[in-house]
């Protein structure tokens, strides 16, 4: 009997950028961009993830493409429970029975009315429980940290809502900083930049596109260019500008240097017997801005510890979860107890 009920335990890792979905002993199912597309004369789900991203700045009055979540908390309830409903039956076509466990990530910055309301999504969408994780802890134990030995593991969690800073030790966090600039802050800060040096005005997909193909945050030897278009501020008809890989670095200077600073600030309160063993292991990169070319490098120039980027970036918060899932009993303590609700 237990057997049918092994696959419906699983994992989210409801991110602002992407969510991903764990199922217990068959891994990673869903990795989708968390936007939802609502009709809203109507009031119905029009498309959610892949779908819905492409309709992102192109729809048409009564249709609205959003993010259910910014800065790492929910911001639209509704579209977020539909969301959560949606990857759950997608993962779960023919049960409708299931009633899974839900672990759920969160940042670790996060107020208990931000914590219930998370929960209160999990249970809205069919959930039997749901436990929350925080999301360096996560990450660490996705990256493959050992987490439960005595040793400092530290680990920075580049999202698309938060960064999150912490340093793990026995299974607990030591010391943590979770700051609201991450990778939609580069996007925002590519956007005000063209638009002041270029005149250009760049749509939210088109400044993420560019991001990835151009951006980075340490100077490399080939800087590569590339044409972006965009709306002229000034004509209001559409134009191409050549922009260098170098000028987009310093286009989002300011927001990688507030990531910067969180890592700097958490090294600053970490106990010196940590410290040493970060000295020794190094930093973990983890989330989708660990992919941002050369972050790794201007961390260790900025604090001269060892940088690693995680095998898998993307996935580690979802893989770490997971664990959690598929060791239950073995990773209870590293989830927030439920006492702490009230």
């Amino acid at each position: 009997m237990a057997n049918s009920f092994i696959g419906r335990d699983m994992a989210v890792d409801l991110g602002t950028a992407n969510t991903l979905v764990y199922v217990r002993g068959k891994g990673v199912l869903v990795d989708e961009p968390s936007v939802v597309a609502v009709n809203q004369t109507t009031g119905e789900l029009l498309a959610v993830g892949h779908e819905a991203k492409r309709m992102l700045g192109r729809t048409p009055e009564n249709i609205v493409a959003l993010r259910p979540l910014e800065d790492g908390v929910i911001a639209d309830f509704e579209a977020c429970e539909q969301m959560l409903r949606y990857f759950i039956h997608q993962v779960h076509r023919r049960r409708y029975f299931a009633k899974p466990r839900l672990v759920i990530c969160v940042p670790s910055g996060i107020t208990t009315v931000e914590q219930r309301a998370v929960k209160e999504a999990g249970y809205q969408a069919g959930a039997r429980r749901v436990y929350i994780i925080e999301e360096p802890m996560a990450a660490a134990i996705g990256a493959g940290l050992p987490v439960h030995l005595p040793t400092g593991n530290m680990v920075v969690d580049v999202g698309g809502g938060t960064t999150e800073v912490a340093v793990i030790s026995l299974g607990g966090i030591v010391t943590s900083i979770s700051v609201q600039t991450a990778g939609d802050d580069l996007d925002a800060a590519l956007v005000t930049w063209m638009k002041k040096e270029h005149g250009l005005l760049l749509g939210e997909r088109t400044a993420e596109e560019v991001k990835m193909t151009l951006g980075s945050a340490w100077p490399s030897s080939n800087e590569p260019e590339a044409e972006i278009r965009g709306r002229d501020l000034v004509s209001g008809l559409p134009r191409t500008v050549s922009v260098r890989s170098s000028e987009l670095r310093t286009a989002m200077d300011e927001p990688l240097s507030t990531i910067v600073d969180a890592v700097r600030a958490t090294l600053d309160q970490t106990p010196p017997e940590l410290a040493g063993d970060i000295m020794d292991r190094g930093i973990v990169l983890t989330g989708g801005g660990a992919l941002l070319r050369g972050l790794d490098e201007r961390l260790r120039h900025e604090t001269g510890m060892p940088v690693h980027v995680a095998e898998n970036p993307l996935a580690s918060v979802a893989l770490g979860s997971g664990r959690c899932v598929e060791e239950f009993e073995a990773l209870q303590q590293v989830l927030i107890s439920e006492t702490r609700r009230f």
